[in-house]
């Protein structure tokens, strides 16, 4: 298919390039670089030999989509274009609503006027929030405790009611868990802009000394060592779930969501034990007070994929740490300046 790619010099956008080209789809990049930088492109091709056609430009301004429509002629969209940390989206709320459902409804107006009517969209576990029961399975009630949830869970329901009203369009949600780990060949991974937002790419910059010590957010949860306790996916499961997800968007019309995860959720002190391991380095930590909007557990029941979409996991935690550790040694500044 000829795919374009909203965001794809992200860290999930571009391992998933990688996967698309390997399949031999056709690809085009549409990314503002505001969170990612134009070099990942250039690691995605020496990897693949693939050809990737760019603009550069925002998911919201309705002339850049135009005109990329109409010079590449999409088959189908995934859409990674957004926002993402949560404790950010509740100091800038108006731009996470801007980005992440203005940006959805402008790419949906363009895909109409073009009549492209196949969607892959980046959402998150995080609409579920606090669990009413364990694992999670998509039936499970939504009620995100963070703006940035909201407006996940915001843009479902706008792709879920224009699927529903666009005949023969179709929408796959993937509610991602908590992607981690890098690209095999290390040239390839997690580059946050400043402070990580996320454990691994946190516990990593400890053990290459980039960071002092790791604070854990609050060790008196109801788990067994108290630490808090997550579903971790490794990116390249997780890019591969978009290729599956390309093709039953071409077999279905509506809307349709997925749980993609391991179904196996790991503590933070399991995670540093497990990096510990691959890295050979100590990982100093400092046990603070718990964070607002935290929960004690996520946990996926990701059976609906795997029946569906013939995908899922195959990564241990092991080599979610050993591949995180390999980006990050070879890497120690990510993708440089």
């Amino acid at each position: 298919m000829r795919v374009l790619v909203t965001g794809g010099a992200g860290y999930i956008g571009s391992h998933t390039l990688v996967e698309l080209l390997g399949q031999a789809h056709e690809v085009c990049v549409l990314d503002s670089f505001a969170n990612a930088k134009p070099v990942v492109l250039d690691r995605v091709r020496s990897l693949t030999n693939g050809k990737i056609s760019l603009v550069t430009g925002d998911v919201r301004d309705g002339s850049v989509l135009d005109d990329t429509m109409s010079d590449f002629a999409p088959d189908a969209v995934i859409h990674f274009a957004g926002l993402k940390a949560v404790g950010e989206s509740s100091r800038q709320p108006v731009d996470y609503y801007d980005v992440n459902v203005s940006g959805t409804l402008a790419l949906l107006r363009a895909m109409d006027r073009h009549g492209c009517k196949r969607i892959i969209f980046s959402s998150s576990a995080t609409v579920y929030g606090e669990p009413e029961y364990l694992p999670y399975d998509e039936a499970h009630p939504t009620n995100p405790l963070s703006v940035y949830g909201r407006t996940k869970l915001m843009a479902e329901h706008v792709l879920t009611d224009w699927a529903a009203a666009t005949p023969g369009a179709s929408a796959v949600l993937l509610r991602y868990f908590n992607p981690v780990g890098a690209h095999a060949s290390a040239r390839m991974g997690e580059d946050p802009a400043d402070y990580p937002n996320n454990l691994m790419p946190f516990i990593a910059q400890v053990a290459v000394g980039k960071r002092a010590q790791l604070q854990v957010f609050g060790d008196d949860y109801d788990t067994d060592d108290g630490t808090g306790e997550r579903d971790y996916i490794h990116v390249v499961d997780l890019a591969r779930a978009h290729v599956a997800a390309l093709d039953h968007a071409a077999a279905i019309s509506g809307a349709r969501v997925f749980n993609i995860g391991t179904g196996q959720s790991y503590s933070v002190l399991q995670m540093v034990t497990a990096f510990r391991a691959a890295s050979g380095h100590p990982i100093p930590l400092a046990i603070a007070p718990r964070r607002a909007g935290d929960i004690a557990r996520m946990q996926a029941d990701s059976t609906r994929a795997r029946n569906e979409l013939g995908w899922q996991a195959t990564h241990s935690l092991d080599d979610m740490a050993a591949s995180a550790w390999a980006w990050q040694r070879g890497n120690p500044d990510g993708y440089g300046d």
